[in-house]
């Protein structure tokens, strides 16, 4: 984010509070990139979004909770010869996580030439087949999460739907699984977003920016 890990442990060291907090979590010691990815992750699993107007639909058998043009739009999501968005972004048995938390090269951020100037899971891997690859997010409360994407070059759903449209950027390490979507209308790619949004669900108190 902007920013570099030594000096996000010397801007944490510096306040009374964090320290003191830090240690309550982890235990004695210095506050550590290692503790601020583990202090975040157990704040994120906390933040779980249901009784979407999809939930409540699809689940619940509450036919009226979305829109005709959403139904059509999940339809497109879930086709594999249309949309084929659930390839990645799954569903389960009961319930719906709307990730396969996999890794996967979009070609979001190739430059010109088709470079990666930010290679991905790469970087810690070690492993070329990662190159450009970022883990897959879900879905949920997506239309409350602009911008776009890790680097956050597009700006609304509409732009992500025309990204996907011409089957993300080239390069050598783009996933397989990806497929030109040109054979969708305009209003296929308007019901995709009716889905999306169908997906904005309730989320727990005090998880919102303060």
């Amino acid at each position: 984010m902007a920013n570099t890990l030594e000096a996000v442990e010397e801007y944490l060291s510096e306040d009374p509070s964090y320290v003191e907090q830090f240690e309550k979590a982890w235990g004695p010691g210095p506050i550590t990139y290692e503790k601020v990815g583990k202090s975040i992750a157990s704040f994120e699993r906390t933040v779980v979004a249901g009784n979407s107007p999809f939930d409540r639909w699809f689940y619940g058998k509450e036919e009226d909770a979305i829109h005709e043009s959403a139904k059509r739009g999940f339809e497109i999501f879930r086709d594999p010869a249309k949309g084929n968005c659930e390839v990645c972004h799954s569903m389960q048995e009961g319930h719906a996580l709307f990730t396969d938390n996999k890794f996967h090269n979009l070609g979001v951020g190739v430059d010109d030439e088709g470079g990666l100037p930010d290679m991905g899971r790469s970087e810690v891997t070690e492993n070329e087949e990662d190159n450009g690859a970022f883990k897959t997010p879900t879905v949920r409360n997506v239309a409350l999460s602009a911008p776009y994407m890790h680097d956050g070059s597009l700006a609304t759903l509409k732009d992500v739907v025309d990204f996907y449209i011409g089957a993300g950027n080239s390069n050598d390490w783009r996933d397989k699984d990806l497929k030109e979507l040109d054979h969708l209308t305009r209003q296929d790619r308007d019901d995709l977003e009716a889905f999306m949004n169908a997906l904005t669900g309730e989320i727990p108190p005090n998880t919102d920016a303060p």
